[in-house]
């Protein structure tokens, strides 16, 4: 009986996986609102370079020097400063909290087109979220949250977008509709999606109902990915 179960296990997520395997190449169509209030579509995908694709791929094209020979396109490649952040992070920060990769967080943006009860949220400052993030994704800065009672106004009004009924008699907070959130930030060295995360369970909202990507821009990045600066 218990390989029995196993099996099954085994082809659920084999099944989920051939669902999620190619949707880096075949892009999803996000709809997001310019300053001017007009729609505007950005396919998300994995975007890589006809030139690119014709490097091979052996230790002295990928691990010469800096990472990549003086012979790959510039077009293949990027740096990243990797010194930043005190700690990496975990892969696991709570049990009932899923934690996401890139195919993960493209599933979850793909449903989050025609399911409102869904929401990827970026935690940065306001600053590096202008400055580029992952398409569809909205920015609720991690110390309105941390920090509430410095930004009330900021923090309910996070609360009502996120589907949380704010009681005004006594500020109790009713989540029976809150949305299902992903929420990430700069990189796996990034602590302010934790920080963030760490706040909203404070407040009481359901773990199972949070995801995180641990990777951040930084691997959305490096994996070739689309963002919102060209």
């Amino acid at each position: 009986m218990f390989y029995k179960y196993i099996t099954i296990a085994l082809l659920l997520t084999s099944y989920t996986f051939c669902q999620e395997a190619g949707l880096e190449y075949d892009g999803i169509p996000v709809k997001t609102t310019d300053t001017k209030g007009h729609s505007v579509y950005t396919v998300v995908k994995r975007d890589i370079p006809k030139e690119c694709k014709k490097i091979l791929s052996n230790n002295t094209m990928l691990w010469t020097g800096n990472y990549a020979h003086a012979k790959v396109p510039e077009s293949c490649k990027s740096t990243y400063v990797h010194t930043v952040g005190g700690h990496i992070l975990p892969m696991f920060i709570d049990e009932d909290i899923n934690t996401y990769g890139e195919l993960e967080v493209l599933a979850f943006i793909k449903k989050m087109q025609t399911d409102d009860s869904m929401m990827l949220i970026d935690v940065c400052r306001e600053e590096f979220y202008n400055y580029r993030t992952i398409p569809g994704a909205v920015n609720m800065p991690f110390y309105h949250f941390k920090e509430r009672e410095s930004f009330e106004f900021e923090f309910e009004q996070n609360m009502r977008d996120l589907g949380v009924y704010i009681n005004t008699r006594d500020d109790s907070l009713d989540f029976t509709k809150a949305k299902t959130i992903t929420i990430f930030c700069n990189g796996p060295w990034c602590s302010l999606s934790v920080t963030m995360i760490e706040a909203l369970l404070d407040i009481g909202y359901p773990a199972e109902k949070i995801n995180w990507y641990r990777g951040g821009m930084q691997e959305w990045l490096a994996s070739g990915m689309t963002s919102t600066r060209k």
